[in-house]
């Protein structure tokens, strides 16, 4: 966690969908650790256990969460890094870095397009 403080502008990076929550005076939020982006300091953070074994282990979000609670905004994405990452590594041809054909009428005719682009 990094703290911002003074006048100015900053850039954030996150992925997918940032999403602003406005927390009122008590009003709580749960969250997966990975999605929150930023909180102002009048919002308390804590990390807490997500709970139960079964939970834990076929939940599908991991063993801990983020407990929010207002008053003050809270930033939030929708694909943290390790997430992001998950995609790009499931959606990786599995055939040992070599090229995939996609299916275009170069790659049907005798492979013109590896000629094309040197492939």
């Amino acid at each position: 966690m990094q703290r911002l403080e003074g006048d100015g502008l900053s850039f954030l990076h996150a992925g997918g969908t940032v999403h602003l929550v406005d927390l009122k005076a008590g009003e709580s939020l749960r969250v997966d650790t990975g999605c929150l982006v930023a909180l102002q300091p009048s919002v308390t953070y804590d990390v807490q256990f997500v709970g139960g074994i079964k939970t834990a282990l076929f939940g599908g979000e991991g063993l801990f969460f983020t407990h929010l609670t207002g008053p003050g905004r809270v930033w939030l994405q929708s694909l943290p890094l390790s997430r992001l990452a998950d995609r790009i590594y499931k959606a990786a041809p599995q055939t040992g870095g070599r090229r995939k054909g996609e299916g275009s009428v170069l790659d049907h005719i005798g492979g013109l397009g590896n000629l094309i682009d040197g492939k």
